[in-house]
């Protein structure tokens, strides 16, 4: 090999381009490996929801500037894109951008990261083997070589299950057609699923939170449709979150509305639920809790948190936290437990640093099973690993990050807290008709 080795970039989300523009703005090359067929595929599945984080906190320095070389104008600060304008007006403009595109390679799912030569166990020499990344596709299997490897692929794809104890409930597999785990489009492009239907919610972060108030509405446009709440926690009211004292306006006033929809009757909660089973019911489906239960249900939505991908790295030498599934040093940082989305010190490469020389888990892969992820935090952590890597070792410890206080993030949450809010909607927006009771009662 005459040329020096590229780093590589797992994920071409907001997060795997972030790191990208900074490889570049430092001279080196990157090579970014994205599973999807288009840059950005798991923000485009969930484009129909708008973010409850305003512009400011969603752009990162190094790649606004290489948007502005072309001329590129940034859209107002405080302005709240949807998934797909966020992808729109600057995730594809940057995937596109001539001095990126030629190191993207798209449909290139990766399959295993290793060190050329070594498996996990042989140690002498092996930190001068450079990493082959394994990826399958419709390419066929192909083997990329790096000198680093920044793994910025994200949760989206390995959603938590249905099943309270971190495996799927007993027939969750069986009744997979009529689950959908994530937000879906239940406004637009999957109305017709779920209009006239009685759909089960279980979570209560801000995914479960999302996916209730389109029902919610929904159920107003279309009769016969029932909404039913289901979340572990004894008590929904700590779920609302910080309100009015929210320093993310829109993320306050997400859990204010569901407090509203739900003080309404607008939906029925099912509190201290922690499903074990589905079981047919005919056309239906019945959801069991211990002796407690839920019938008569046509659609789940899960909504309970994601987890990461480690079956790809299991020839690498990492250190995990036991429960979060993150790098150790950062696991105290983000404990659910403990933190909200605000409340994370600034932490960057020395927190996310592997036994494995060079390889670094960035973005909300880096949070493991904890939900307390802000994009912010994701820009800041690969400004210093970048900076760690090039040999930068000053620019790699000064982490600095100013993160908006407050939030509703927890262990069950359904995602980071970049994730959304239907802005815009009150709950005049979906109240019934004057004429119609409520169709549901609360039940704790």
């Amino acid at each position: 090999m005459t040329q020096p080795l590229p780093t590589a970039i797992i994920g071409a989300g907001p997060i795997g381009l972030a790191a990208a523009a900074h490889l570049l703005a430092r001279g080196e090359t990157p090579i970014i490996l994205e599973a999807g067929p288009e840059a950005a595929a798991s923000v485009r599945q969930w484009g129909h929801v708008r973010l409850f984080s305003p512009w400011s906190y969603l752009t990162d320095a190094p790649a606004r500037a290489l948007l502005e070389e072309r001329g590129w104008v940034a859209p107002p600060d405080q302005d709240y894109p949807s998934g797909a304008e966020l992808v729109e007006r600057y995730l594809e403009p940057l995937s596109r951008h001539p001095r990126i595109a030629p190191h993207l390679h798209l449909e290139r799912r990766v399959t295993g990261v290793a060190r050329l030569g070594f498996d996990k166990m042989k140690t002498q020499g092996r930190e001068n083997a450079p990493f082959v990344l394994t990826t399958a596709g419709p390419h066929g299997p192909e083997r990329f070589l790096a000198r680093a490897v920044i793994d910025a692929s994200g949760t989206w794809r390995t959603p938590n299950p249905l099943g309270a104890s971190g495996v799927a409930a007993a027939g969750e597999k069986q009744a997979a057609e009529r689950l959908f785990y994530g937000i879906p489009d239940v406004l637009g492009a999957q109305r017709e699923r779920y209009a006239g239907q009685h759909t089960l919610v279980v979570g209560s972060g801000h995914s479960a939170m999302n996916a209730l108030l389109d029902l919610v509405q929904l159920a107003a446009q279309a009769p016969g449709t029932r909404v039913t709440w289901a979340l572990r926690r004894a008590n929904p009211d700590s779920v609302y979150g910080g309100g009015a004292n929210d320093q993310l306006s829109e993320r306050g006033a997400l859990g204010q509305r569901l407090r509203h929809a739900v003080d309404a009757g607008l939906l029925n909660v099912r509190s201290g639920f922690r499903a074990d089973t589905v079981e047919q019911q005919g056309a239906q489906l019945s959801v069991h809790s211990g002796a407690q239960r839920i019938d008569r249900v046509d659609r789940i939505i899960v909504a309970t948190g994601f987890r990461p991908d480690l079956e790809m790295l299991r020839e690498l030498r990492l250190d995990l936290d036991p429960a979060t599934e993150s790098p150790r040093a950062l696991a105290p940082l983000i404990d659910p437990n403990v933190h909200s989305c605000g409340t994370v010190r600034p932490h960057g490469a020395l927190e996310l640093q592997q036994p494995e020389p060079g390889f670094y888990i960035v973005g909300m892969k880096s949070y493991g099973r904890a939900p307390t992820f802000l994009m912010l935090t994701g820009y800041e952590q690969v400004r210093s690993v970048v900076a760690e890597l090039t040999g930068d070792r000053v620019a790699a410890r000064d982490v600095q990050l100013v993160l908006p206080e407050t939030g509703v993030c927890s262990v069950d949450s359904g995602g980071g807290c970049c994730a959304a809010t239907p802005a815009g909607v009150s709950l005049e927006d979906f109240s019934l008709p004057a004429s119609d009771p409520p169709p549901f009662t609360r039940v704790d």
